[in-house]
């Protein structure tokens, strides 16, 4: 494809399918950048995100993703070379700003090292059948999907997740391999107390992240699924850190586990964690060279990265996460940032101030709250501010409930005191 050389980003804003997984894994073998992003994406958060990057080519419809696979795949078959890159997923991080998760073109040595650090953890092997639960533009369900086609196998997916629609993929396809957040287990145990449990037998993986596991949901996965099938891991947009059998989380309970094979963990005074990797785990931040400096330090070991999240490690080097970025919200596995979703608020006219937070929820983690504080004079209500976020703000980070304040609680130095804000729970003193 001579209109897109080596290097190119590719926007793609499309539902999850094997197309789509066809698409990725073509670009990556080319050395191109697919850049992922949730299709629900308003026109406002689009532009914000995509400003920055630069795409060569935005794919937002199946007619432009059926002829990018034509013009990528002419014969159709599946894409099974070795990536020579990463997908340019997007995060916001604590600045509330959206940077690129950039690894630049690897070499064959560093693309064969990776993909041979996923096989040799989660053992992709050609008669895996992997079913996808999360959205295909997410990092952690397109890694597992990526895993399985490089070592020969099939991904399923089955759509939206739906528990019916789930359950019934596992009766037919019959999976041994899924990726899930806390969340889907769930909705999942829910629909199966009523219909019934299907047989599991055939899983040999079933991992999970992105979200604190209550410790019920944890025991309840480990009891349902067969013996030394079930993992979590702890990882971000920028990498990954750990990996833990739910059978050493039994005698740790808490742990995320202990780093993966080389790398090495690091936790600061203030519980800064950062991770060393290797070469090929290596990431900048697309065009934000001062952002991608505060990510990185040397370390006798080598070059360590952070995400600016909190934990302690025991004595046998494992890790137990004290808390997410400072103020990330973490919803039904979605990281939802306070300061970009503050940041599209403000843009109506009758708003003067607003403070975004998360307070617990059953089903999901975490509820997205937003305290407003209405413009002088402005005519602002539920129901306006309600229009106002489906318009500019992707379902997951639409505050489920609102408040309209007077004032904002904040600190001498205009820090607002989120803790002090409307059903949010009272922070640990440090």
């Amino acid at each position: 494809m001579s209109d897109l050389p080596p290097g190119a980003r590719v926007a793609l804003l499309v539902p999850g399918s094997p197309t789509f997984l066809d698409v990725v894994m073509a670009l990556l073998a080319e050395g191109r950048f697919p850049i992922p992003l949730d299709p629900r994406l308003t026109t406002f958060e689009r532009h914000r995100i995509l400003a920055g990057l630069f795409p060569d080519l935005v794919v937002d419809d199946e007619v432009g993703l059926r002829d990018l696979h034509l013009r990528l795949l002419p014969d159709g078959g599946p894409e099974q070379r070795l990536p020579r890159a990463r997908p340019m997923h997007v995060t916001s991080g604590t600045t509330g700003v959206p940077k690129g998760v950039d690894s630049g073109q690897l070499s064959r040595a560093d693309a064969e090292a990776l993909v041979a650090e996923e096989r040799d953890l989660w053992g992709f092997r050609p008669d895996d059948v992997n079913l996808v639960l999360s959205p295909l533009y997410h990092s952690a369900p397109l890694r597992f999907a990526m895993g399985t086609r490089l070592a020969g196998g099939r991904v399923v997916v089955p759509g939206p997740f739906d528990p019916a629609r789930v359950t019934e993929a596992i009766r037919s396809e019959r999976p041994t391999t899924m990726f899930c957040v806390p969340a889907h287990l769930q909705r999942l145990f829910a629909h199966w107390d009523e219909v019934g449990t299907p047989d599991l037998s055939c899983f040999r993986l079933v991992a999970h992240a992105g979200a604190p596991c209550p410790e019920q949901v944890k025991r309840r996965l480990i009891e349902a699924f067969p013996p030394g099938t079930t993992w979590e891991f702890y990882g971000s947009t920028e990498g990954q850190f750990t990996a833990c059998p739910s059978e050493e989380w039994l005698t740790r309970p808490g742990t995320v586990g202990r780093a993966r094979p080389g790398r090495t963990l690091h936790v600061d005074p203030d519980g800064t964690i950062w991770c060393t990797v290797p070469r090929h785990a290596r990431f900048t931040y697309y065009g934000a060279p001062e952002k991608t400096a505060a990510a990185w330090r040397e370390t006798p070991e080598g070059p360590a990265f952070t995400v600016g999240d909190l934990g302690r490690l025991d004595a046998d080097g494992y890790l137990y996460l004290d808390g997410r970025r400072e103020d990330l919200i973490i919803t039904g596995g979605v990281n939802v940032y306070p300061l970009e979703v503050e940041q599209a608020l403000r843009t109506h006219p009758a708003v003067a101030d607003a403070a975004v937070y998360g307070i617990p929820d059953e089903h999901w983690g975490q509820r997205v709250c937003a305290a407003v504080v209405p413009a002088p004079g402005g005519d602002l209500d539920v129901e306006t501010l309600t229009a106002f976020a489906r318009e500019h703000l992707a379902p997951p980070k639409r505050p489920k409930t609102w408040t309209l304040l007077s004032d904002l609680p904040r600190t001498l130095t205009g820090k607002v005191l989120r803790d002090r804000l409307p059903g949010a729970e009272p922070r640990r003193a440090d």
